[in-house]
């Protein structure tokens, strides 16, 4: 896990460079008669960025686990507080389970399958699988009222040790929020991964979805009433590591955007249309991901207004249209940065999150206009929900391998892809062909080595590339070279899109 930068610490330089690279043949299906040429396998990259979370799992591993170098880990997680915290994943390269952003990891599968789920084909039964890995655990997390354990492992001795997960032996901590430590960010985010996934089992397995939605609203109702950001109480725990720079008030919004899709309760319509100002509905900031809800629950609610035609949530077509009028290059208010390759840019930290982040709301509010008849206005410029598709496009197939350095950023997809991603189970020998426990410091001549890592973590994404384009593909470089759940969440609803719509799935 690295250490993560605020988002309003961005310097949003405007830019309109945006080279169109040449099309990089990977993978071509030539049996596919389809009218327009796709220059990547997207089916393959779909199915192996849901395969990468298996290689993030943690507890005990089922008897058809693909990712087969790892093995059990974390099988007295939660026992420091006399509770069953064994499951859910680790975030990135490191063996802390950090329930905020597995939260919205979580909030982020379930919504590629709520849009895109019925174009997956074979894949959704994975994606499925991938959710509710964390929806167990989410569950586990939640069992006792008003509590919320938020944490297993501490982030700095985690740190000081090069370990495979299966030979940890650094603390196991528990931390959580109560009424006394509030923390209605990451409990307002469990809120919206335990409603979004409800809305995913719903027909496949309706005892289980009852069981999400009921603790949903338990836990969104404990966010509400007990305010306050975690990263005040549990501060030397989560900072800088997943500190919550944004507020709570974007995932109060979130919550209850998705507690009314889940629920249909109008009691959410009302607190939305009570609390949406307060909480930051309408604010300019255009960054998606693991600590900033606002776009995305700008861009939630307006499908409410646009297909359901909710006329109460007219004002989230236009703060979802400002928002789409920020990234489009060239546009009149565009504020968005873009490498020389044509990558958006936000920051130097594992920038890719906002690329599958910002992809997913593109062509997930193309979706919602289109079954309107709609499009966004930008000063005079006329965006099509085409246009958006396209720009979508451009940034998978860039992460893909159309880019300068003419790698992938998938590790596993393609001829190029990065060889020492900064993740302690994929650089260190597997238990396989190492049984003897590698201890804490002993790793770190492994994380130094030029050696590729020895265990191919299919499907990661890493942080990806810097502001020119570069990438050194080195295994002490966190900011570039660290895969992290929420990238991949995203991409998978992207992917599954771009699959069906060139024929290939």
């Amino acid at each position: 896990m690295a250490f993560h930068l605020p988002s309003f610490t961005l310097l949003f330089l405007f830019s309109t460079t945006l080279l169109l690279c040449n099309a990089f043949p990977a993978h071509q299906n030539h049996h596919f008669h389809h009218p327009r040429f796709a220059s990547h396998n997207y089916r393959d990259a779909l199915t192996k960025s849901i395969l990468f979370f298996e290689g993030q799992r943690s507890g005990k591993l089922p008897s058809n686990q693909r990712i087969t170098w790892r093995r059990d880990s974390g099988l007295s997680d939660g026992s420091a507080m006399h509770v069953d915290l064994v499951g859910g994943y680790y975030d990135a390269g490191d063996n802390v389970k950090f329930g905020f952003p597995m939260a919205f990891t979580t909030t982020m599968l379930s919504w590629s399958v709520i849009e895109f789920g019925g174009l997956m084909k074979g894949e959704l039964g994975n994606a499925k699988e991938a959710i509710r890995w964390a929806t167990d655990y989410l569950l586990k997390a939640t069992a006792y009222p008003d509590t919320i354990f938020v944490q297993v492992g501490e982030a700095n001795k985690d740190h000081s040790c090069w370990e495979r997960p299966e030979d940890m032996d650094t603390p196991r901590s528990v931390f959580k929020i109560d009424k006394n430590t509030p923390g209605s960010d990451v409990a307002a985010e469990t809120a919206a991964a335990l409603a979004s996934a409800s809305l995913v089992f719903r027909r496949s397995d309706p005892t289980y979805s009852k069981l999400l939605v009921r603790r949903a609203i338990r836990v969104f109702q404990f966010a509400d009433k007990y305010r306050g950001p975690y990263s005040y109480g549990l501060k030397k725990i989560v900072c800088p590591f997943y500190c919550s720079y944004s507020g709570y008030q974007d995932e109060l919004l979130w919550g209850a955007a998705w507690l009314h899709k889940a629920t249909k309760n109008p009691t959410y319509l009302d607190y939305i249309q009570v609390n949406g100002q307060i909480l930051g509905a309408a604010e300019y900031d255009n960054t998606f991901g693991w600590d900033n809800k606002h776009v995305g629950a700008r861009i939630l609610l307006s499908k409410a207004f646009l297909v359901q035609k909710l006329k109460s949530l007219h004002d989230y077509k236009g703060h979802a249209d400002n928002f789409i009028c920020s990234i489009i290059p060239g546009a009149p208010f565009s504020s968005t940065q873009y490498t020389p390759g044509g990558l958006l840019f936000k920051m130097s930290d594992s920038n890719m999150q906002y690329v599958t982040s910002t992809s997913f709301l593109l062509l997930t509010y193309a979706k919602y206009l289109t079954s309107a008849h709609q499009v966004v206005n930008c000063d005079g410029t006329i965006i099509t929900p085409k246009r958006l598709r396209s720009i979508a496009k451009k940034q998978v197939d860039y992460l893909l391998g159309d880019n300068p350095l003419r790698m992938s950023y998938m590790v596993g997809y393609g001829p190029r892809y990065p060889q020492r991603i900064h993740h302690r189970g994929s650089s260190l020998p597997s238990i396989a062909s190492h049984p003897a426990k590698i201890q804490c410091s002993a790793g770190f001549s492994f994380m130094k080595s030029q050696s590729p890592n020895p265990n191919i973590l299919i499907g990661a994404i890493v942080g990806g590339p810097d502001q020119h384009d570069r990438f050194p593909d080195e295994r002490s470089d966190y900011e570039q070279s660290e895969p992290a759940t929420y990238i991949n969440a995203p991409l998978v609803g992207t992917l599954a899109y771009l699959a069906h719509s060139f024929g290939q799935l």
